[in-house]
């Protein structure tokens, strides 16, 4: 939401993420998909905008910048327009999206049989975590996923008995 159009490097197919969480900043590569979509949005955006009154990467009508209380609130009607999590003592939010994100591909290089271990701290960087640790608490949080990393340990453990 806080993207700068200069925060996008079409070339390198990567966004500049700057003072997240912790005044950190990094580079976040992208799909070859995901940068098809946002040049789609960018070429549609400056056709509706030629002029911006900012440099905000996503703007509104009103050719200002975002503000995450209104793209939470839309997500939000959206998602009940859909129908998605009624019901549920809890709805889906926003931020909800990354966790997917984090889970289904720790499920992926799990399925897959790579050394998640290894490729751990790509991911923490790419979710903007200090240090991987941060990002261990994802293996509790999927049923699907603990057990995967639980029978990998049994695995090993079993190769490792004479």
């Amino acid at each position: 939401i806080r993207l700068d159009r200069a925060d996008v490097d079409w070339s390198a197919g990567v966004l500049r993420i700057r003072e997240s969480k912790f005044g950190k900043s990094r580079l976040v590569p992208l799909h070859t998909s995901s940068m098809d979509a946002l040049d789609a949005y960018a070429r549609r955006r400056d056709q509706l905008q030629p002029r911006p009154l900012e440099p905000s990467f996503f703007v509104s009508r009103t050719r200002k910048r975002l503000l995450y209380a209104v793209v939470s609130q839309t997500f939000r009607q959206l998602n009940d327009g859909a129908g998605v999590g009624a019901g549920s003592p809890s709805r889906p939010r926003l931020h909800d999206l990354r966790h997917t994100f984090a889970i289904r591909t720790l499920l992926e290089w799990y399925r897959s049989g790579q050394d998640v271990q290894a490729k751990l701290p790509s991911l923490s960087t790419y979710l903007g975590h200090r240090e991987p640790s941060s990002t261990y608490w994802y293996l509790s949080a999927a049923p699907e996923l603990l057990a995967l990393a639980a029978g990998r340990l049994e695995n090993t453990q079993t190769a490792a008995r004479p």
